[in-house]
C-alpha cells in the first residue's frame, strides 16, 4: 500500500512547525550548553578545584538541563494539542464523508473499514502527528548542531561520528524495509478482522436463528490467528532492528570514545574536548535512534493517514445535486426499470421491475438475504444502481443520492438511532427549526405522551447515551415522530417492528397505519401480520421479483408467497 510520508499538511501544520523549529534549535543550544558546562565541572574537580569554586559551572550545567526539558515538554504540548486538534477535524470528516459517500468503496470493503479508521485510525494518526512532526526536525538540528560544535573542537571526532551515521541509516533502511512489509500485512489482517467481526455482530442474531454460530466460531478463530501470527512478525522485526540500532550507535560511540583515548595519552587533545565530544556524542545518535524506535508507530500512523485522506477525497469528489424534477408532487411516481446492483462479483438484486405510485402501503417482503434491505437503500438514494434506469417525474436517473430527493423521505430502521440528546432535539432531527407546541402535538400523536409527561424535564429530558435510555417501542416511537414532524412524503420502513414484542408491534403497526396512511410507504418486512394491510406486494428472493400483487391474489396464485408464509408459520409455532 502507498504510504503517504514526510511532514503532514494539514491545517494549522506550518505554523506548529515554525514553533517546533525555532524551540527544537533553542534545545539543541541547551545541549550544548549542558554538555560543555557538565565537562567543564569534570575537568575543574579532577583538577582538585574545590567544589564551591566549580560551584558556577554546576549551577549553569542545571539551569541548561531544565531549559532543555522544559523545550522538549512544550514541543511535546505543541504536537499532542495539534494532534488532538487534527483527530476531531478527521473524525468528524469522516462521518460527514460516510453519510455523503455513495460511491461502492465502503461497501466494497465493509463497515468495520470505517470502524477501524475512526477508532483505530484516528488514534494511530494522532500518534504519528505527534511523534513525526519533533522527530523530523529533531533528526536534523540536532545532530547538525553537535557536529558542528564536535568538528570545532576535534576534526577526527567530527570524521569518525560523519563516517559512522551512513552504517547506521543502511541498517536502518535495511530492517525497515522488512517491518514496512510486515506492518502492511499487519494491517491489512487487522482490516479483515475489524470487517469480519462488525459483519458477524450484525449478522450473529441471523447466524443463532439459523443454528450457525458454533460453525462460525472456527471462521473467527481463522481469522484472529492470521491477525496474530502477523503481529507477532511485525513485533519480531522490531525488536530485532531496535536492537541492531542500539547495539551500532553504541558502537560508534565507542570508536568515538577510543580514538579520543588514544590521542589524549598522546596528549594530541586535552581533556576538556575530549570529554566534551564524549559527553556530545551520545546527543549525536540520540535523535536517529529515536526515529529507529518510533519506525514501527508512524508505519501504522502512514498507512492511517493514506486510508483516511483517501476516504475523505473520495467523497469530496462526490456533489450532491439538486434536481427539481426529483420532488415528489401528487401526480409523482417512481418507477424502476432493469435494475442491477452488485458489488464485485456478488449479485445483490437482478433485473428489479418496480413501479411505486404516489401513495399507500407498498411491501418488500422475503427471506433475510433476499434483497430488501438493498433495495430500500436504492430507494433512499443510498446506493448507485449497476444497470437499469430510475425514473422520477418522467425523467430518468441512475441514481436518487440528490438534495432534493432526501427533501422528499423519511426512514425509519429496525434500530432507530437515538442521538445523545433531549427527546426535542431528537424528534427534530428532520426540522431542526420545529417550535415544542408542534413537537408535542406530534408526541401526543404518536403515543409517547405518558411516557415524557412523567420525566422530570419532560421532553427536555436527556435520551440516548449517558442518558435516559428508552425501550424498543419507544426508539420507533421516536423514530416515527421524526418522520411525522418532517411531513415527508415517502416513508421507508426497514424492519420497523422485527425485534419487538406482540404487543408493542401492534400497537407501533397501528400508529403507522393511521399516521402515514396519505403518504408513499415502502416496507420491508417478513412479519405476516403485516401483509393483509399492504396495498401492493414484491416478493423478493437472492434479489430478483419472483412474484408481486396483491395479498389476496399472491395467496391463491403464488406458490413461492404460500411456502413463504407456511414457513413462516411453522417457525411461530
Amino acid at each position: 500500500m502507498k504510504r503517504k510520508r514526510g511532514l503532514p499538511t494539514y491545517p494549522g501544520s506550518r505554523n506548529l512547525h515554525i514553533k517546533l523549529l525555532l524551540l527544537i534549535i533553542l534545545e539543541a543550544m541547551s545541549i550544548v550548553a549542558q554538555a560543555t558546562f557538565l565537562a567543564r565541572a569534570i575537568v575543574l574537580l579532577f583538577d582538585r578545584i574545590p567544589v564551591t569554586e566549580v560551584f558556577i559551572e554546576m549551577l549553569f550545567f542545571f539551569i541548561a538541563f531544565l531549559i532543555r526539558y522544559g523545550l522538549n515538554q512544550w514541543q511535546i504540548h505543541l504536537a499532542e494539542n495539534y494532534a488532538e486538534k487534527i483527530g476531531t477535524m478527521l473524525r468528524s470528516e469522516l462521518m460527514d464523508a460516510y453519510f455523503t459517500n455513495r460511491s461502492q468503496t465502503l461497501q466494497n470493503e465493509g463497515t468495520g473499514r470505517l470502524v477501524t479508521l475512526a477508532i483505530e485510525g484516528i488514534d494511530q494518526l494522532k500518534a504519528y502527528l505527534e511523534i513525526i512532526s519533533i522527530r523530523m526536525l529533531k533528526t536534523f538540528i540536532i545532530p547538525i548542531t553537535v557536529l558542528v560544535v564536535v568538528y570545532l573542537q576535534d576534526f577526527i571526532s567530527a570524521l569518525i561520528l560523519v563516517i559512522t551515521v551512513p552504517i547506521v541509516i543502511i541498517f536502518m533502511i535495511l530492517l525497515g524495509v522488512t517491518a514496512e512489509k510486515q506492518a502492511d500485512k499487519q494491517y491489512e489482517t487487522y482490516r479483515l478482522l475489524s470487517n469480519h467481526f462488525v459483519d458477524s455482530l450484525k449478522g450473529l442474531e441471523t447466524l443463532s436463528y439459523l443454528g450457525k454460530s458454533k460453525e462460525h466460531k472456527a471462521s473467527i478463530e481463522e481469522v484472529s490467528e492470521s491477525y496474530r501470527k502477523a503481529t507477532m512478525k511485525t513485533l519480531t522485526f522490531a525488536f530485532l532492528s531496535s536492537f541492531a540500532l542500539d547495539f551500532f550507535t553504541s558502537l560508534s560511540i565507542a570508536f568515538v570514545a577510543v580514538g579520543l583515548g588514544l590521542r589524549l595519552i598522546d596528549g594530541v587533545i586535552l581533556l576538556l574536548p575530549a570529554l566534551t565530544i564524549l559527553i556530545l556524542a551520545p546527543e549525536y545518535y540520540s535523535p536517529i535512534k529515536d526515529v529507529g524506535k518510533d519506525f514501527h508507530a508512524t508505519l501504522d500512523g502512514q498507512l492511517a493517514m493514506q486510508d483516511i485522506d483517501q476516504f475523505i477525497e473520495e467523497s469530496k469528489t462526490l456533489t450532491l445535486n439538486h434536481t427539481e424534477n426529483l420532488t415528489w408532487k401528487s401526480e409523482s411516481e417512481l418507477k424502476l426499470t432493469h435494475v442491477d446492483y452488485q458489488i464485485n462479483d456478488a449479485i445483490l438484486l437482478k433485473d428489479i421491475n418496480i413501479n411505486l405510485p404516489n401513495k399507500g402501503l407498498i411491501g418488500l417482503i422475503g427471506a433475510s438475504g433476499a434483497g430488501k434491505s438493498t433495495l430500500i437503500n436504492v430507494l433512499a438514494g443510498r446506493t448507485e444502481i449497476t444497470e437499469g434506469t430510475i425514473k422520477v417525474n418522467q425523467e430518468e436517473f441512475k441514481t436518487l443520492h440528490d438534495e432534493a430527493w432526501f427533501e422528499n423521505i423519511a426512514y425509519i430502521p429496525q434500530h432507530p438511532y437515538i442521538f445523545p440528546a433531549s427527546i426535542y432535539d431528537n424528534i427534530r432531527f428532520y426540522q431542526p427549526t420545529a417550535s415544542k407546541a408542534s413537537v408535542d402535538k406530534i408526541i401526543k400523536q404518536i403515543g409517547l405522551n405518558e411516557f415524557v409527561n412523567e420525566l422530570p424535564n419532560g421532553m427536555d429530558e436527556l435520551i440516548g447515551e449517558s442518558g435516559r435510555s428508552l425501550s424498543g417501542g419507544q426508539e420507533q416511537r421516536v423514530a416515527m415522530a421524526r418522520a411525522l414532524l418532517s411531513d415527508k412524503p415517502i416513508i421507508l420502513l426497514d424492519e420497523p417492528t422485527a425485534h419487538l414484542d406482540i404487543e408493542t408491534e401492534y400497537d407501533i403497526k397501528q400508529v403507522v397505519l393511521e399516521l402515514f396512511k396519505d403518504k408513499l410507504m415502502i416496507i420491508a418486512t417478513h412479519r405476516l401480520h403485516w401483509m393483509q394491510d399492504l396495498e401492493y406486494i414484491y416478493l423478493l428472493d437472492e434479489g430478483q421479483i419472483i412474484a408481486q400483487g396483491k395479498e389476496t391474489d399472491l395467496s391463491e396464485t403464488s406458490e413461492a408467497y404460500q411456502l413463504l408464509n407456511n414457513r413462516k408459520r411453522r417457525d411461530l409455532t
